[in-house]
């Protein structure tokens, strides 16, 4: 059956952007991969990730987690978003490793048997997850149930070069190292480092990387990083659809609910197989389609399950042909930061967004 859009992902341009990441940290890579690997498809970037040379993978959900490991996966697999209350049990029998964040937590993990894999998160200054005010009780705490392997944080700055924040969380993680290696503990894996770190602040890179956005082939922040090819990542994911209808509208025709928009002059519309059901965001203006070496604006607001794009009036675009939405900009296609920038957004919501309607194939070439 004919799909009427499709993710197409490169996984040889996977490899590619784990290899010059690994290259650059010199160290162990945690390939993440939640949020079905942000929108690329959880169990098969896992399995690619694995076989391209990544060493761990990393999600929020436990579930996510133990997905990936009844799908075939083998490397080290860290959970971080696994509250108090939740199955660790399950955790430990899918030799799961789990990140601490509360007393709670260390308390109720520590009651299953065989030592389960923890590693200890700490508040070092986003102010998000993290171990902040129970700090000195952690360092109180009775470890001898866990087998703590690693000790990790998270940057709030990271993509901006020189930023003060990151530096001063890079000291508040010393320390806390520091304060665990005085009572005993001393986790083998040490790692703060995500994407923009990665790339912009060897300071920060310890015992392992955690990658995500760039793995994907995309760039941390357009705005304070540049895109994808001055970073020498390869987008991986292409998002096409097939043009519904083509038809010649008359100048002055109202365009889409609440009539937001009017062609201005007599053109060629297309409607685009997709809308915001799929994860086309609805407020996107300034994006649109690439086709016959042609880009073609969005017009009017984006439906459900279809879209307009202004084709021009020389378009020899027909009913039933593919349209690239985005792509990785070698051809000039939109790109995921050009619709992220078109939706008062970033690419990460872009990508993650794309919903279950759209098939992701994979291929070893794309582009």
């Amino acid at each position: 059956m004919q799909h009427r859009a499709e993710a197409r992902i490169d996984i040889t341009a996977l490899t590619s952007n784990i290899s010059l990441l690994k290259s650059k940290s010199g160290v162990n890579l945690l390939a993440v991969v939640k949020a079905d690997a942000y929108g690329h498809g959880l169990v098969e970037i896992g399995l690619a990730a694995q076989k391209s040379g990544a060493d761990w993978l990393g999600v929020a959900l436990l579930e996510e987690a133990i997905a990936l490991r009844t799908h075939g996966v083998r490397i080290p697999i860290l959970a971080w978003m696994v509250p108090p209350g939740s199955d660790f049990n399950l955790a430990a029998q899918h030799d799961i490793d789990v990140a601490v964040a509360s007393i709670l937590a260390l308390e109720e993990i520590s009651l299953i048997s065989n030592k389960p894999r923890i590693h200890i998160e700490l508040d070092t200054g986003m102010t998000r997850g993290g171990f902040l005010d129970e700090w000195p009780q952690l360092l109180q705490a009775d470890f001898s149930k866990v087998d703590v392997v690693g000790v990790f944080s998270h940057f709030a700055r990271a993509d901006e070069a020189g930023e003060q924040q990151n530096i001063d969380q890079l000291n508040v993680f010393n320390s806390r190292v520091s304060d665990l290696s005085a009572i005993g503990i001393n986790p083998p894996v040490k790692h703060l480092a995500n994407s923009a770190a990665t790339l912009l602040d060897k300071d920060s890179i310890f015992d392992m990387v955690r990658t995500g956005i760039a793995m994907y082939g995309l760039t941390p922040d357009f705005k304070t990083m540049g895109d994808s090819k001055k970073l020498g990542l390869k987008p991986i994911m292409q998002l096409r659809a097939k043009l519904h209808l083509v038809k010649s509208v008359p100048a002055g025709s109202p365009v889409g609910y609440g009539a937001t928009a009017t062609t201005d002059k007599e053109t060629q519309l297309g409607v685009v197989a997709m809308g915001y059901a799929d994860g086309i965001p609805r407020i996107a203006q300034g994006a649109g389609i690439f086709i016959n070496g042609q880009r073609a604006p969005i017009i009017g607001r984006v439906s459900m399950d279809q879209f307009v794009v202004d084709l021009g009036p020389e378009s020899t675009a027909q009913s039933g042909d593919w349209v690239i939405v985005f792509g990785d900009g070698s051809h000039g296609e939109y790109t995921a930061d050009d619709w992220g920038t078109a939706s008062l957004s970033i690419n990460y919501e872009i990508v993650t967004r794309i919903g279950p309607r759209v098939p992701r194939i994979y291929a070893p070439h794309v582009y």
